[in-house]
């Protein structure tokens, strides 16, 4: 089920918390929803999830429009909010089976869903206890249980790994991946690495605006803009190689890394590769070339470089 966003503006006061934004979330896609605090982050999920109305723009879910099909259209998404309320008084499976009753899993499902879910979520040894005897890790695996039980088509997971310990982050990775071969997910998360290692796409939002949208390997080209090289070569003395490099029509700059270690960083002019070009360099002067290795910006850099400005 495909979500489109057209224009969405939420207002508190003369503050633009989310300013106009278009996005589309494909079936089948794992989109990470990123922003430092106070981007508008929460916000958006919370207007596609009809907890708060927009003031201008619209949510379209499934072809329908949430103003008006506000209740059908929110029987196919699962949501697990940031803070992730439970009632801590309530054992594991009966809070399970209150859920599925409220969601409007037909009475003799509930308990198979019941069953399924603490399968999946890795609950079977807590869940007769009481939600409040859990630790956290647990209680976030009976809430992202409480999101997954009617089978929703659309899963907005708010930092779902929060309190997980290692193996537990690993298992819940998979099982979101899994989840998103045929469900629209929507990962909200300041975890970084989560969303390399989780999501299709990212989008990065900050001061209620769009800032970035597309796959980690695209935003980190968009970044550099240019293909950088980090290289050693071996044989020849450095400052004749620093020079040929630089002669390299292919080339914009390079520089030394390490002057010892015969290391090199070679700038590729725009829209060209280098690569080739240095090979047959080394070739043509019995030089030897040991590394050439492509410099990658980290996500992290990417992500405080647009939302520091």
């Amino acid at each position: 089920m495909d979500i489109r966003i057209e224009n969405l503006t939420k207002k508190y006061g003369g503050q633009r918390a989310v300013d106009d934004i278009s996005f589309e979330v494909k079936t089948g896609e794992i989109l990470g929803f990123l922003g430092p605090n106070g981007a508008g982050k929460t916000t958006t999920v919370r207007m596609i999830t009809n907890f708060i109305l927009p003031n201008e723009g619209t949510i379209t879910i499934g072809g329908k429009d949430m103003r008006n099909f506000p209740d059908e259209i929110k029987r196919h998404i699962g949501y697990l909010p940031e803070n992730n309320p439970l009632y801590h008084d309530m054992p594991v499976i009966d809070y399970l089976e209150f859920v599925g009753g409220l969601q409007g899993i037909p009475k003799e499902h509930i308990q198979s869903r019941v069953v399924e879910m603490i399968r999946v979520t890795g609950l079977n040894a807590e869940k007769h206890k009481k939600i409040g005897e859990l630790s956290k890790g647990y209680k976030q695996r009976v809430g992202l249980a409480q999101a997954l039980i009617h089978d929703p088509e659309i899963l907005i997971l708010d930092e779902p790994t929060s309190g997980l310990d290692p193996n537990q982050i690993v298992e819940i990775r998979k099982l979101i991946r899994e989840l998103g071969r045929e469900k629209t997910v929507i990962l909200s998360t300041h975890i970084l690495p989560e969303v390399e290692a989780t999501c299709d796409r990212i989008l990065i939002i900050n001061r209620g605006k769009i800032v970035a949208d597309g796959t980690s390997e695209n935003l980190r080209k968009q970044a550099t803009g240019k293909e950088i090289l980090n290289i050693r070569i071996e044989d020849g003395d450095p400052n004749d190689i620093i020079k040929a490099l630089r002669d390299l029509p292919s080339v914009s700059q390079a520089g030394f890394l390490d002057r010892h270690q015969d290391r090199f960083e070679v700038h590729s002019a725009s829209d060209s590769h280098s690569a080739k070009d240095i090979f047959n360099l080394c070739v043509t002067n019995h030089w030897t070339l040991t590394e050439m290795i492509p410099f990658e910006t980290k996500l992290e850099d990417i992500f405080r470089e647009l939302t520091t400005h």
